[in-house]
């Protein structure tokens, strides 16, 4: 059996998060082949690879939302669509019943310069149409250059290569569904999709904060991602989110209610255990711990005020930064020179890179998450099934997590704050750091619920029965007393994979 994971700007080109969920999913399943199709912004991206791919990934794709035009132009002759292609482009650029089929055909099917479409009779004709019926109080010429900026990379897109495969997984919607929707529709293979994030939701978060575009474009641009999700939330067997929540915000954005369901992310807690401790000096201090790409969505900077605001109040507070530099060299930069700002040492703040998460894990009295936008933290469930609490932001399932969903009542496993809130990031920070029973109390919630709730072992098998059921990974070795315990305490732990 041949699986294509389709993800955008993540694996195997970045760790952590969405990267190392991929990562732990075809590790899970050595019988099955996989193919990879990664959508990634240029060139200069290629191959730059921060995993070592299993063996039985058999082939990777990569796919350029900015390149090049794949065909040589053809002297300064315009590009003449049939009447039925016409028709096609017309319904996406209006948004009206899309006609994806028709349009998979002419970008796969025949071979032309992209110049050549977008500086045509044929789209100018639609252009005017659009602009004429919604959007005649911006400028013509500017209204029409966003269009060809904006459908640039969708139509690169789909005149990308597809490999074939029994089925086809998503990672997300956006670019990654249109790819599913190709492979759908020339292959007549089963498609399913994964979201981590509500993809729809974050770009259109992202262009509501962005200053480099201004009004009625935002919403232009707006409605091509949302277009774009509507294709796989019809054409998917099965779409997954990673907690009630998310699943509403789908069904909000219309997929089908039979066809979505929610299998939460799973970590190994056995790898938790029985880590190494503090140790001599060490126990004088408190440890806080963030594991994370050092990039903006973490916010790292309300991190930093933060802290040096907590270290007035609570001294014995060491920062530790465990997670890439090199994502967004830049920022990390403009991080490592705030610290200096505020006066924080390399005693009080410690930048480590990329490490083993479990070798440092176990020495944290509690780890801190600021992001201004998640889906279900894998950072957060390694810290609970280490016994440490955590003090997030009210991002993504973050909420869920620390205080749990419907028919949990494990009960509070951290501090929840607000984003970018320095003032209540600090005061959580000095309430764990001065209460040292109190984070022993949620370290400990938050490991029950991490081992009844989101276990790899249920993850995989629900994955398993998507995939095909003799798919489905060996049951490996026994589960832990602990673990069977904590799972016969709640009753739950197993079923609410199939929510």
């Amino acid at each position: 059996m041949r699986v294509c994971i389709v993800s955008e700007g993540c694996y195997p080109y970045s760790s952590g998060g969405v990267s190392s969920w991929i990562h732990s999913m075809i590790q899970a399943f050595p019988n099955l082949e996989f193919v990879l199709v990664n959508i990634v912004s240029n060139r200069e991206q290629r191959g730059k690879f921060k995993y070592e791919l299993p063996g039985h990934v058999t082939e990777v794709y990569e796919v350029y939302l900015q390149d090049s035009d794949w065909s040589p132009r053809r002297g300064s002759s315009r590009l003449k669509l049939k009447e039925e292609e016409w028709r096609a482009l017309r319904s996406l650029m209006l948004n009206e019943n899309v006609e994806w089929d028709a349009l998979f055909d002419i970008f796969q099917k025949r071979r032309f310069s992209l110049d050549r479409l977008l500086m045509g009779e044929d789209f100018l004709r639609i252009a005017v149409e659009v602009y004429q019926r919604r959007y005649s109080q911006i400028m013509f010429s500017d209204f029409l250059w966003t269009l060809r900026s904006m459908y640039i990379p969708l139509f690169l897109v789909m005149g990308s290569e597809i490999p074939e495969a029994d089925v086809y997984h998503c990672v997300a919607t956006g670019y990654a569904g249109i790819i599913g929707g190709m492979a759908a529709h020339f292959y007549g293979s089963r498609l399913l999709l994964s979201e981590h994030g509500i993809y729809t939701r974050e770009r259109e978060e992202e262009l509501i904060r962005a200053t480099w575009l201004d009004g009625l474009y935002k919403n232009i641009w707006i409605e091509q991602f949302k277009k774009m999700s509507t294709l796989i939330y019809r054409r998917a067997e099965t779409v997954v989110s990673l907690y009630p929540h998310a699943r509403e915000l789908q069904l909000d954005l219309g997929c089908p209610e039979e066809k979505a369901r929610v299998i939460p992310n799973g970590i190994s807690v056995e790898r938790f255990r029985n880590l190494p401790q503090k140790s001599g000096e060490e126990l004088e201090k408190v440890y806080v711990g963030a594991v994370l790409r050092v990039t903006p969505i973490k916010d790292v900077k309300t991190m930093l005020r933060a802290f040096a605001d907590a270290k007035t109040e609570a001294p014995n507070l060491k920062l530790w930064l465990m997670g890439s530099l090199t994502e967004d060299a830049a920022y990390a930069e403009e991080c490592v020179e705030l610290a200096r700002t505020l006066e924080l040492s390399e005693e009080d703040v410690e930048f480590t890179g990329e490490i083993s998460v479990p070798e440092y894990l176990g020495r944290m009295d509690f780890t801190i998450l600021t992001s201004i936008s998640e889906g279900q933290p894998i950072a957060m469930l390694e810290s609970f099934a280490a016994g440490k609490p955590v003090i997030a932001t009210d991002v993504g399932n973050c909420r869920g997590l620390i205080y749990g969903e419907e028919g949990d009542d494990f009960g509070t496993a951290g501090i929840l704050v607000h984003v970018m809130d320095q003032m209540e990031i600090a005061n959580a920070m000095v309430e764990l750091a001065l209460h040292p029973q109190e984070r022993k109390e949620m370290g400990e919630r938050g490991r029950r619920r991490v081992a009844a709730w989101h276990r790899i072992e249920d993850m995989r098998r629900a994955y398993g029965e998507l995939y095909e059921p003799d798919a489905v990974p060996s049951a490996g070795a026994e589960e832990p007393a602990e673990i069977a315990e904590i799972k016969e305490e709640t009753a739950y732990g197993r079923d609410r994979c199939k929510a």
